[in-house]
């Protein structure tokens, strides 16, 4: 098996965890991951990718091994966010790289691809939205409530979705065999959210996440001017992010290749073999 290292920087005066596998000199590719999980949720899929590629999976500020400072010493903002994994990709000298992006990935990765589009060789989006296309309203209802006036009562609401119940869903919902989804991924994901203080950090990120949806427009702009590669692996089961997310790029993007998995949000875990097969034969069109 291709060997993972699992390091720690400083960017901007905090500890960024990232792990890190494949030869130094290979073509880059970057794991962005999603709420509630880390830079875990790739554990199996950077082996399958890695003996080509150099594939690097950051965990965000206040996610998995990273630093978590008080939201009175860091801006839990997905632009705070998108400035440490560029300050990231910086330290280590990449240049240019292709991006995975999951949930809160998304917006994190486009920031990045808005910032510096010629670096951006391509993107592979699971359950990353760019479009409002796809938005399941009965998840997100909650979240524009809460958004739009963090009350008690609306907070009351969010704090459930830092629960047990709720991330064991975002696991199972929409798989056919929740056999193939081992219990050790939400476990490991409620020990970080339990983290005294980690709360107060989720929340920041619920009320600022409208953000990324009015950054929508000029996402789909750059789209359609970069023509960039991009591959959509989605869940058809996924009732956050729905797979007309996934078609929707199609509407900027006619040449991109989309593949709706019989799957939930957390689709790399029941599809793993299916997904590294489709980013392998993508990568290998886009680097060749």
């Amino acid at each position: 098996m291709v060997p993972v290292r699992h390091l720690t920087v400083t960017v901007a005066g905090q500890e960024v965890f990232y792990r890190e596998a494949g030869p130094r000199e290979a073509p880059v590719v970057v794991l962005l991951h999603g709420f509630p999980t880390s830079s875990h949720m790739f554990r199996n899929l950077i082996p399958l990718l890695a003996d080509r590629y150099r594939v690097i999976a950051p965990d965000h500020i206040g996610f998995g091994q990273s630093a978590m400072p008080s939201p009175e010493h860091f801006p839990y903002t997905f632009d705070a966010l998108a400035d440490v994994t560029q300050g990231l990709l910086e330290h280590l000298g990449v240049e240019k790289f292709a991006m995975y992006v999951q949930d809160y990935g998304a917006p994190i990765g486009w920031r990045l691809a808005l910032r510096t589009p010629a670096r951006v060789t391509g993107i592979i989006s699971q359950s990353g939205n760019a479009y409002t296309d796809g938005f399941v309203e009965a998840f997100w209802t909650g979240i524009w409530a809460y958004a739009a006036d963090p009350n008690p009562e609306n907070e009351k609401a969010m704090r459930y979705a830092l629960s047990e119940e709720a991330t064991r869903w975002q696991y199972l919902n929409g798989v056919a065999e929740p056999s193939l989804v081992s219990p050790d991924t939400w476990l490991h994901d409620m020990t970080l959210l339990d983290r005294p203080g980690n709360d107060e950090i989720q929340l920041r990120l619920f009320r600022d996440y409208p953000r990324n949806v009015e950054m929508y427009p000029a996402v789909q702009e750059y789209f359609r001017t970069s023509q960039v590669p991009l591959l959509a692996t989605w869940g058809a089961g996924d009732e956050i992010f729905g797979p007309d997310g996934a078609r929707a790029f199609l509407r900027d993007l006619p040449d991109a290749e989309v593949h709706i998995l019989d799957a939930g949000h957390f689709a790399l875990e029941s599809q793993l073999d299916t997904i590294a097969g489709y980013i392998r034969g993508f990568l290998g069109r886009i680097t060749s």
